[in-house]
């Protein structure tokens, strides 16, 4: 059975070393001290290893059931969400009014990761529960977060998001619930969702679905549409359940991974509801939601790609396949470890590459969430929001294929599933997909993000990182040569690819828009670069400081120098592409395909 352990010295090394959240004037982030926050990260890291890693493979295995319209978790799931809630974790960094600890947004996002990894089907019912509560908490009112958010907070109560239907998904204008308002100031929602994650469950006793609606006589399309709160079960003045509302689960999809997730069909049958926010302006108020949950699929492409990573790793020293090409290194034993060999060296250094420098940009972006809403840093705000499409397609498509080259350490062995592999694998490819499939997070970064504020916010980040190459050049010969001048170069073809879009995207949209993943991914390999840049920096001072383990530095090093030689090139090769433009894309007509 594959297994898990919580990497909680290197998220301190980012959290202390390379971030300095302590140093940060974002309020709260003074209390970020080591000692506390390795304290909360090694009991979370107890809890994630010992606890919900080894129920992965059960709920991969048993998945949920549907009887009588009640839908039952795996084995041990209701008795694991049992000790989670216990242990007041769905609140980390939730206000204390609502009964939260109102930590920074930063560790809960570290904490976040070690629970995705471990197990993201069962992550999900406590994940999605924090982006609902964290609507309400945004857009509703006094009443409405005092009603919802203290039973949210501890996951007494559970929170959905309900957007897709049968014949609609990225275009919510086509929807068809709707919404009739009554007398006392509800409204009757009625409609189909699908694809609805923890839609229905056993291990609360109330969930609190948001469903986007379209109020009767409102205006078409996407401008017409609301957001609404719908309990499953309503909720008396006192704060006891009442009467079952008319919100019922149809079926549970049958998918390719999370199978511990119960992923529904949800049928509401002139369901009361209550408007969350403005009337027709349901997106905006979803948006707080989504942005949110795509910071944290991003992290589950990180997830689940460190959990395969680590077993791969494993296998890779035991198994015994061949010898070294120089020469046998374990002439004892009847073959060397896979681990001897080049083409396996390449394939664990590109996973752990990308790791450790995913888990860098995640953190790096929860600490622009926390200097927004804590500070209210515009330009933090800002800056997160451009990246966001980022964070969540290239760290999930990237992620993806780190799971894919852990499968293949494995060989024959991975494509079995009584070694788990397959299951990160098969995990890890909902992140590509649900919150936004990554073509739209690319359109959305070069149709709109890029353009946002006039442009302040991408010339900012560009500004970041020539300010950063230029305070720390010529110090050091061999850091400027396998840091400094990598991440330059990369960075000038993402300049350059910025210039192709506004040289070519006005007279031809498509020009701009077939290279949006391209864009996408070359951004994002700037944004690793950025962060490996800024890791070889803070190892680096260590080693000359004394301070810690000098291993764990030399190898950060290493790392380092692996990713920037071998991975940020491919900047290269994506603005090739961009300025191919889009003839060769929209050659062929519909029906050559």
């Amino acid at each position: 059975m594959p297994s898990y352990t919580a990497h909680t010295k290197d998220l301190q090394f980012v959290l202390h070393d390379v971030l300095k959240v302590t140093e940060s004037k974002t309020p709260g982030y003074d209390e970020l001290e080591p000692d506390f926050t390795s304290a909360i990260l090694e009991e979370a890291g107890k809890l994630t290893s010992e606890v919900l890693a080894p129920l992965n493979v059960v709920g991969d295995k048993e998945g949920c059931r549907l009887e009588n319209g009640v839908v039952y978790t795996p084995t041990g799931f209701k008795e694991a969400f049992e000790k989670v809630k216990e242990g007041g974790w769905p609140g980390l960094d939730m206000p204390e009014q609502y009964g939260g600890q109102n930590m920074p947004y930063v560790l809960g996002t570290a904490v976040g990761e070690m629970f995705s990894a471990a197990n993201q089907a069962f992550t999900m019912y406590q994940g999605l529960t924090h982006g609902a509560a964290s609507a309400i908490l945004a857009h509703g009112t006094d009443a409405q977060k005092d009603t919802y958010l203290p039973k949210m907070v501890s996951c007494e109560w559970t929170g959905t998001m309900n957007l897709t239907e049968p014949h609609c998904g990225t275009d919510l204008g086509l929807m068809r619930t709707k919404a009739a308002p009554q007398d006392d100031g509800s409204y009757k929602i009625t409609g189909q969702k699908i694809f609805i994650s923890s839609g229905e469950h056993d291990m609360a006793d109330n969930i609190i679905h948001l469903v986007l609606a379209k109020i009767e006589g409102g205006p078409e399309g996407i401008k017409g549409v609301s957001l609404f709160i719908v309990p499953k079960f309503m909720v008396n003045e006192d704060g006891s359940l009442g009467e079952r509302n008319g919100v019922s689960v149809g079926s549970i999809e049958e998918k390719m991974g999370i199978h511990g997730n119960s992923t529904c069909v949800m049928n509401y049958d002139g369901a009361t509801g209550y408007l969350l926010g403005t009337e027709h302006k349901g997106m905006r108020a979803m948006f707080t939601m989504m942005n949110e949950a795509r910071v944290g699929v991003g992290m589950q492409g990180l997830a689940q790609a460190e959990v395969a990573y680590q077993n791969a790793v494993i296998y890779a020293n035991d198994r015994l396949q061949g010898r070294a090409v120089t020469g046998a290194k374990f002439p004892e034993k009847p073959a060397d470890p896979l681990i001897v060999h080049p083409d396996i060296r390449r394939t664990l250094m590109d996973q752990k590459s990308f790791v450790e420098a995913a888990r860098a940009f995640i953190l790096w972006g929860a600490t622009m969430i926390d200097a927004a809403h804590r500070a209210d840093d515009k330009d933090a705000d800002g800056l997160v929001s451009l990246l966001t499409p980022v964070i969540k397609g290239f760290l999930t498509d990237q992620g993806y294929d780190m799971t894919v080259k852990a499968q293949q350490v494995y060989g024959g062995h991975g494509y079995i599933e009584e070694w788990g592999m397959s299951q990160f694998t098969r995990d890890a490819r909902i992140a590509q997909i649900y919150e936004g499939a990554n073509g739209v997070q690319a359109l959305d970064l070069v149709g709109r993000k890029l353009a946002l504020d006039g442009g302040k916010h991408v010339m900012a980040f560009f500004d970041l990182v020539k300010g950063f190459i230029k305070d720390n050049a010529g110090q050091d010969a061999e850091f400027d040569a396998a840091f400094l001048e990598p991440l330059k170069a990369a960075s000038k073809d993402l300049q350059s690819a910025g210039m192709y879009f506004m040289q070519n995207g006005m007279k031809n949209p498509n020009h701009a828009l077939a290279g949006s993943n391209d864009f996408m991914h070359m951004f994002g390999h700037v944004c690793l670069g950025l962060m490996w840049a800024k890791m070889g920096l803070a190892a680096k001072e260590a080693l000359k400081n004394g301070s810690g383990d000098a291993a764990f530095y030399e190898t950060k090093l290493a790392t380092g120098r692996y990713y920037m030689a071998r991975q940020l090139p491919a900047t290269a090769l994506h603005l090739t592409r961009i300025q191919s433009g889009a003839d060769t894309v929209m050659a062929l007509e519909a029906a050559n395909f």
